[in-house]
């Protein structure tokens, strides 16, 4: 077995946590105001020891739990360490080498930034060993495995399209008079955002119903319909690219 690996932040070395044992206790919030407080200190700091400092007094435990979370929550098991322990302690490799890239000034949580960007870094993870595994193993094995990863997929492709849909309409409310200058264009606009908030509560997947139902809205034509869809679209790519590599999107 392979030694569980250290985190070295400068010249400060984390061992890894040991296990503990006893009675389960009563959950309690482990990424809190304070720990958002902790990353803009450590991003605002020039001295490497008060960096250590605040790093393994006040980040290096939230940034354990939340490694700890994203694994257990969907399940990333397909791992070439020989634990867990050692997975997480991968993950929180990963944050360390991404915590001078997170930019609170921008207006993004921490939390939201790095769940994503470790789900991001877990999926990877994830998938390039299950496809050694799948090449290794017996073929019926792996095919049982199967609809658990594609599960897995679903959900986790449901949750970010989630978060960056928030984000998306958000950019939409903010920049809408920026983006189409025709009054007509801004009613569709705000039509289809509207839409897009109001999606859960749906029940038109048609898109010729869609466009109906825009119309009804809007009471414009279909041309002016087709023409701002295709221009949101196309911000649509664009934003999601920008989400996809940061994990958030500059509102």
């Amino acid at each position: 077995m392979p030694k569980k690996q250290k985190i070295t932040i400068g010249s400060y070395i984390i061992p890894p946590p040991k296990k503990k044992r006893g009675r389960k206790r009563t959950k309690k919030r482990y990424f809190t105001e304070d720990t958002d407080l902790a990353i803009k200190q450590y991003l605002n700091s020039t001295n490497q020891k008060e960096r250590d400092h605040i790093f393994a007094s006040r980040i290096y435990y939230p940034f354990y739990k939340l490694a700890e979370n994203l694994i257990h929550t969907f399940k990333f098991y397909y791992t070439e360490v020989d634990n867990l322990e050692d997975l997480k302690h991968e993950v929180m490799c990963f944050f360390i080498e991404k915590l001078d890239y997170f930019k609170p000034e921008k207006g993004s949580k921490a939390f939201s930034y790095f769940s994503i960007v470790g789900k991001n870094y877990l999926i990877l993870n994830n998938n390039n060993n299950y496809k050694k595994k799948k090449q290794k193993a017996d073929l019926s094995a792996a095919d049982e495995d199967d609809g658990v990863l594609r599960s897995l997929g679903r959900d986790q492709r449901k949750k970010d399209i989630k978060d960056f849909i928030d984000y998306f309409t958000s950019y939409i409310d903010k920049h809408m008079f920026t983006i189409f200058k025709k009054e007509k264009d801004r009613k569709v606009c705000d039509a289809i955002n509207i839409l897009f908030k109001r999606r859960e509560n749906l029940e038109i997947f048609n898109k010729k119903a869609l466009y109906i139902y825009i119309r009804e809205m809007t009471e414009v034509d279909t041309p002016v319909i087709t023409k701002v869809t295709k221009h949101l679209k196309k911000l649509y790519k664009k934003l999601y690219s920008e989400f996809d590599e940061t994990g958030y999107v500059r509102v």
